[in-house]
């Protein structure tokens, strides 16, 4: 079976593993890390929203054997040990998460737009597309515009 390599959260580990294993089983399964949800499998949901080189990936749908040589970067890599990173912050403000399941994807989500955008506008967190079954959008998009607000 294969090894590949790769930096997660700022470590660097390896994984054996078929070469078409989506990263979100190599990420869960195999090495422990549980903050990436699965939901669909299928990049729907986008519950497992992560980071590979910084750019936001779904690893469900992400082979780990795309991972070698690269970053790769979970909820749990985001704050700076003990200080959380300012979405974070807002979304504790805000009181966001109810069950919590997609609150990872959702808040790396976030993160993401706001490396493409300081100032988003409802459009561009409407299409953020992440799926919330609890329906907590409302306090969803008050945190990041906070956040939006802190890091600016």
């Amino acid at each position: 079976m294969p090894v590949y390599g790769f930096t997660l959260n700022g470590n660097p580990v390896t994984v054996d593993a078929p070469e078409d294993l989506p990263l979100l089983w190599a990420l869960r399964d195999k090495l422990g890390v549980t903050g990436p949800k699965y939901g669909c499998g299928i990049n729907v949901c986008k519950a497992c929203t992560s980071f590979l080189d910084g750019d936001d990936i779904r690893p469900c749908s992400v082979k780990v054997s795309a991972a070698e040589g690269r970053e790769v970067t979970t909820i749990e890599g985001l704050a700076d040990g003990d200080k959380l990173h300012p979405v974070q912050e807002a979304w504790l403000e805000h009181d966001v998460a109810q069950c919590g399941y997609c609150q990872p994807g959702q808040i790396m989500a976030a993160v993401a737009l706001l490396k493409r955008t300081s100032s988003p506008t409802d459009e561009d967190i409407r299409a953020i597309e992440n799926v919330c079954r609890c329906g907590t959008y409302f306090r969803i998009r008050e945190a990041i515009m906070s956040a939006a607000e802190k890091m600016s």
